[in-house]
């Protein structure tokens, strides 16, 4: 996938609302055209820091002063389809595959993330053993074909280990990549096991065959097919201690030219009345719901978010809506973003903003407040999607500084606890420096995540502790440790590590250092020293 703007049409002033939806991915460039670039409008200075409402708690003191730790999502996006972060190329042998992840791990750690958005399912296919899917073929390079170890689990278990969370991303409804790296519309073309192989009255081809782009998906509007792509999901929540369930914004595919999505023999079984518009934006929101709510009853601390594409609807068709030109998700690809907001069907959502601030058909200034104001009074948490990977394309994007000003605008408005990048191989080539300058900005000290209210709360004791020279020890009962260094008036977070037992070795054996313990959903107890 290349990620770059379409060309500009020769003579039209102005063409909006056309969006180029490319391959697979976050990172797709959803961008709005248009015939000149628009001026940047910066914001003045950093801004006040953000209100902690993630941590209800003011009373926890380190030798007396009170603990200081950033409370944000700090987050990448691992693209496995098409190689475009991981693994560099399929068919690597096991433990090249290994030593490439643990290198992006190392990338988290360096910048200060915590958490990872990793794809384990880009298109009907399982980066687990699954028992409906086939193993992916970004992997081992023949689809079907599984490599020599339990790969979600040994991801886990190493991304834990680094104190960082793990989210599972999954494309549901994608059944093939395009043609010829991945099946197209060729069901013979899949692997054996795949579920479209053995059920084909579930398969949808759009856009159509020998057309550029052209692939599989499951009839989002068939109930069957709707229910099976949750159990394939739901069995990795059920089998592995995954922290998220992360989905994108492709549901319906998005539009190409004039094409219509071939759905009609479903919409005539299942319609029941509605148009077809709001049939497909009800066989999305069942998804959703659906989704939450299997979730919340099998594992009830596992996370759920989604990252849509960054325009509910604009404010010219709705008065509801943001003030912006562009394709709305609403309408075109049937995703009613703000509504599972409103419902609290989602933990987190993600809006792809991926505008510089300024441009004048999707300003990302203007877009921000206005998902900002969707998630006001609800359970449900803004991070926001920055696009690293469009660093050094032409205009306001040749300004290495753009994305360190989105990042300040942010720290703007309480309701953003955090940010997801995309995608991991921008932050490592850090393009024109502004991954450096946008980490010593803000991302110059570790972080816990924010505390979701609505989550399974069960604060373990405080550990017990003791300093040894410059070995810091202690021994709890916590999923994560968090270590604080008392320095001048506050004590600020030292280090995250994974489990109620560890070990640090601190800077200074004279310092005064406080371990807490975090449960499951990063709920704190008392320090301990």
């Amino acid at each position: 996938m290349r990620h770059s703007l379409p060309r500009r049409p020769p003579v039209l002033p102005i063409v909006i609302g056309v969006v180029l939806a490319v391959v697979a991915g976050v990172g797709a460039v959803r961008a709005v055209w248009v015939s000149s670039t628009s001026s940047n409008a910066a914001p003045s200075g950093r801004g006040e820091e953000r209100a902690d409402r993630s941590r209800p708690r003011g009373d926890l003191r380190c030798d007396g002063v009170p603990l200081s730790a950033p409370r944000e999502l700090r987050g990448i996006w691992i693209t496995t389809v098409e190689n475009i972060d991981w693994p560099s190329r399929p068919g690597l042998p096991d433990e090249q595959i290994k030593s490439e992840y643990l290198g992006w791990l190392d990338l988290a750690g360096k910048r200060n993330l915590n958490a990872v958005f990793v794809h384990v399912r880009p298109s009907g296919d399982a980066l687990w053993p699954s028992k409906f899917a086939p193993w992916s073929e970004w992997i081992t390079g023949v689809r079907g074909k599984a490599p020599g170890f339990d790969l979600m689990r040994w991801m886990i278990d190493e991304t834990h280990a680094r104190g960082l969370e793990f989210h599972a991303w999954f494309n549901p409804y994608r059944g093939s990549q395009p043609a010829p790296s991945g099946a197209g519309s060729d069901i013979n073309a899949l692997a054996p096991d795949h579920p479209l192989r053995k059920h084909p009255e579930w398969a949808v081809v759009y856009p159509a065959a020998g057309t550029s782009g052209s692939r599989l998906h499951f009839n989002p509007g068939i109930p069957a097919a709707r229910e099976f792509v949750e159990d394939s999901m739901l069995e990795a929540v059920k089998n592995y201690d995954i922290d998220g369930v992360h989905f994108d914004d492709f549901f319906y595919q998005y539009p190409v030219g004039k094409q219509e999505y071939p759905d009609g023999a479903a919409y005539a079984l299942y319609g029941n009345g509605k148009s077809r518009a709001d049939w497909r934006r009800d066989n999305v929101n069942k998804l959703v719901q659906e989704m939450h709510d299997k979730i919340r009853k099998l594992k009830p601390w596992v996370k759920f978010g989604i990252s849509p594409f960054g325009i509910w609807r604009n404010d010219r068709t709705d008065p509801s809506g943001s003030p912006t030109r562009g394709l709305q998700s609403y309408d075109e690809i049937y995703a009613d973003t703000r509504l599972w907001v409103q419902r609290e069907w989602l933990d987190y959502i993600v809006p792809q903003l991926y505008w510089n601030i300024g441009f004048d058909v999707a300003d990302y200034a203007k877009l921000l407040p206005w998902w900002a104001a969707v998630v006001k009074d609800t359970d449900v948490q803004l991070w926001i999607g920055q696009a690293d990977y469009r660093v050094g394309q032409a205009g306001a994007w040749s300004d290495a500084g753009e994305l360190d000003r989105q990042l300040a605008l942010n720290r703007k408005y309480p309701q953003v606890t955090g940010s997801v990048h995309f995608s991991a191989k921008s932050m490592r080539s850090d393009a024109l420096g502004s991954v450096s300058k946008y980490a010593a900005s803000f991302y110059s000290t570790p972080a816990l995540p924010p505390i979701m209210a609505q989550l399974p709360a069960d604060i373990p004791a405080p550990p017990r502790v003791s300093l040894s020279g410059t070995s810091l020890t202690w021994k709890g009962k916590g999923t994560n440790s968090a270590v604080y260094r008392v320095q001048g008036d506050k004590a600020n977070l030292l280090a995250v590590r994974r489990g109620g037992d560890g070990s640090l070795t601190v800077p200074d054996a004279a310092g005064t250092y406080c371990v807490t313990a975090l449960d499951r959903s990063w709920n704190e107890s008392t320090p301990a020293r």
